[in-house]
């Protein structure tokens, strides 16, 4: 079923199997049901300073860090970067903004398919342009016994976010682990293209507004329309990675 996408992969990067020892997962939008209260949050904030984020386009950039996400409207509708000061006045003001939502849930799926992934002798590690202080308590209580801080990358682990390979590539690092040896899941395209630039099969889950051709134009290995349908999906999916 999925064994045409894992060939094409394997091709492609001069592979001749893979041997799968970890799942590599974005966390807004694919562990938790956040997206639209970020989206929210940008548009609002944005709009408080005068500038011009939509709802959707916010989706556009999730995986960028906050600044680069600032300065990318900044010098859209100003013609100009934003200033240390600005980004850390509009990025707390968002922060705050988002915190104002109800406790975020779980995606349906997620935990589910984290304990399939466990109980079939893999690890799993949070990848994720997040840089709240917050982060491991949050997924303890969410996910319990499922991820460490050790291997996990946040924003304060990288210089650059994604779309840059960097955070997948730091995880390979953290979890000393090679390309062919993790799956990248992600919902979003600067994600998938993070993912597919450090040479993992990328699998996308589009849990959000987005058409499905942008994530797979932006190098998604497989696609599901849910985490659900990922979880559904994972006993056949492992079997045919593990060849």
């Amino acid at each position: 079923m999925f064994q045409e996408s894992i060939n094409q992969y394997l091709k492609a990067n001069n592979y001749n199997s893979l041997h799968l020892k970890s799942v590599l997962f974005d966390m807004d939008g694919v562990l938790f049901d956040s997206m639209p209260y970020h989206a929210d949050a940008w548009h609002k904030t944005m709009a408080h300073h005068g500038l011009n984020l939509s709802r959707e386009e916010a989706y556009l950039h999730e995986g960028r860090t906050g600044a680069s996400t600032i300065n990318i409207v900044c010098k859209r509708e100003r013609g100009y970067e934003a200033s240390e000061d600005e980004i850390k006045t509009i990025y707390a003001e968002k922060s705050e903004e988002f915190n104002k939502n109800p406790e975020v849930q779980r995606m349906p799926g997620a935990l589910e398919v984290l304990t399939k992934i466990k109980q079939d002798g893999l690890f799993s590690m949070v990848v994720t342009g997040s840089g709240q202080h917050s982060l491991i308590n949050r997924l303890n209580t969410n996910f319990p016994g499922i991820f460490t801080p050790e291997l996990m990358v946040t924003a304060f682990d990288v210089k650059y976010g994604k779309p840059n390979p960097e955070p997948y590539l730091m995880a390979l690092k953290k979890g000393n682990l090679k390309a062919n040896e993790a799956i990248v899941v992600e919902n979003a395209p600067l994600g998938v293209e993070a993912g597919h630039a450090a040479g993992i099969f990328t699998v996308a889950v589009n849990t959000g507004p987005l058409d499905d051709k942008v994530l797979l134009a932006a190098g998604a290995d497989l696609l599901f329309p849910s985490m659900q349908a990922f979880c559904d999906s994972w006993e056949d999916l492992f079997k045919e990675l593990k060849g």
